[in-house]
């Protein structure tokens, strides 16, 4: 399914866990490595593409996660023609996606590379959110970096508790002339985290 110009409508996961790593996926007997993705079927909306996707790929069902964002608008990238198959040539011209942010409210047991009969990863493993961009296939590195942007902002707030205050005490710095000052604990900012945007 094409549309007009040429680009296939797909949808893309970026799952993260409780400490805001994200799923980082090797794609089966590749060195290659990706987040979760996959086409939107005739019929159905992103989201339900991204469910799908996020089973068949990942094994995970709707239960274990919850859906944090997603991008507000198509993200596109051109395949470059030596990918596309002959019989393709002059009307595929690459993907359009909807990202979608997901938070992990199951265990990484839950996980399940081999949940079909076409597994699509042979291995996994959480990464820093800001993924190396150029383990990325150099064609899709744009629509990573410009998704990895747009949902950075939904990231959910982490909890870290504090160190110096559980033990009783409070860090200690040094003015300009050398005097030990008490540090107070600076409040962070609630983290702004919508309602998931309704599939378009």
């Amino acid at each position: 399914m094409l549309d007009r110009e040429g680009f296939r409508p797909n949808v893309g996961i970026i799952l993260l866990n409780h400490r805001n790593e994200v799923f980082w996926g090797k794609r089966i007997r590749t060195h290659s490595w990706q987040f979760p993705q996959g086409g939107i079927k005739h019929g159905e909306t992103p989201e339900q593409a991204m469910f799908r996707e996020l089973h068949e790929e990942v094994g995970l069902i709707p239960e274990h996660v919850r859906i944090i964002a997603r991008t507000r608008d198509w993200l596109r990238y051109e395949v470059p023609e030596h990918f596309i198959r002959r019989d393709a040539r002059g009307h595929y011209r690459g993907q359009k996606q909807i990202w979608f942010l997901l938070q992990l409210t199951g265990r990484d047991c839950d996980m399940n590379l081999r949940a079909t009969d076409h597994p699509e990863f042979d291995a996994w493993r959480w990464n820093e959110y800001w993924v190396p961009l150029d383990a990325v296939i150099e064609f899709k590195r744009g629509v990573y970096e410009m998704a990895l942007t747009e949902l950075a902002r939904y990231l959910p707030r982490i909890n870290h508790h504090n160190r110096y205050l559980r033990s009783g005490m409070r860090p200690q710095h040094r003015d300009g002339g050398g005097r030990s000052q008490t540090m107070e604990p600076q409040a962070a900012p609630a983290a702004d985290i919508p309602e998931a945007d309704k599939p378009a």
